[in-house]
């Protein structure tokens, strides 16, 4: 017997583990009741429309460099600058390496950890090791809406989010996450680099945001009624975890 210690919200995901940014308005405290009706019911606000899409908002420009239709109608045209500055043979394609180079700029540089998660989550069904043009934009899309939510509780404009804060940004899409377990995710993500640096940078943040919800979902539909607890066999336990820690590790 599998137990998650708390509730989930049943919100549905519009990417692979992408956040559905919070719709209705109401007070966003964190509370103890056990009752997921109590702990969803009202989500809290989105932040203000300035902090929404820090990454570039889909809008137009749906034609590449390359001669044909390879972005998502809409995409806007700084998404497929970004990729076509790193994609140098001209493939359609790009790397972990050329990734971490399109989404790291002189203030923000993504792992090597991160990118592969993300490579690993916005896979492309024919090439594996690389993602083309459209997952591209919706990797791009699901990092504006992490960034936003990211900025709205970086409360202290530290630039990193501390276990507070995280509980909360948690719990704003949707998962109650028990503290002994909010613990261990700081143990993991906030001390990569052999040193404690005492919050999460935004590239950890996405990276430890994305497996909570990618486990969470996986776990949920051992649970379909939503009661926080399932049976689950070992082949089961095992096929939902691994590919979260050996696939991109």
């Amino acid at each position: 017997m599998s137990n998650y210690s708390g509730s989930y919200s049943s919100s549905q995901s519009y990417a692979p583990s992408a956040p559905s940014l919070p719709e209705t308005h109401n007070n966003s405290s964190y509370n103890n009741s056990s009752s997921a009706q109590s702990y969803y019911a009202q989500p809290p606000p989105p932040p203000p429309p300035s902090q929404q899409q820090p990454y570039p908002a889909p809008s137009y420009g749906q034609f590449s460099a390359y001669g044909h239709s390879a972005f998502p109608p809409g995409t806007h045209p700084d998404v497929i600058r970004s990729f076509e500055m790193v994609d140098r043979d001209r493939s359609g394609f790009i790397d972990e390496n050329e990734l971490q180079q399109a989404l790291s700029s002189g203030y923000q540089r993504f792992s090597l950890s991160t990118i592969r998660l993300l490579m690993f989550l916005f896979r492309n069904p024919h090439d594996s090791l690389r993602i083309g043009p459209k997952e591209f934009a919706d990797l791009w899309s699901c990092l504006g809406q992490w960034r936003a939510i990211f900025e709205r509780y970086d409360r202290d404009r530290s630039g990193k989010i501390d276990l507070m804060e995280l509980r909360d940004a948690l719990y704003s899409i949707g998962y109650a996450v028990p503290p002994s377990v909010l613990q261990l995710l700081m143990d993991k993500y906030d001390n990569r680099s052999g040193r404690r640096k005492l919050g999460l940078s935004f590239d950890s943040f996405v990276e430890c945001g994305m497996v909570v919800k990618g486990l969470t979902e996986k776990f949920k539909e051992k649970d379909p009624r939503y009661t926080g607890s399932a049976t689950l066999t070992y082949e089961s336990f095992m096929s939902i975890v691994i590919p979260f820690i050996v696939s991109y590790d």
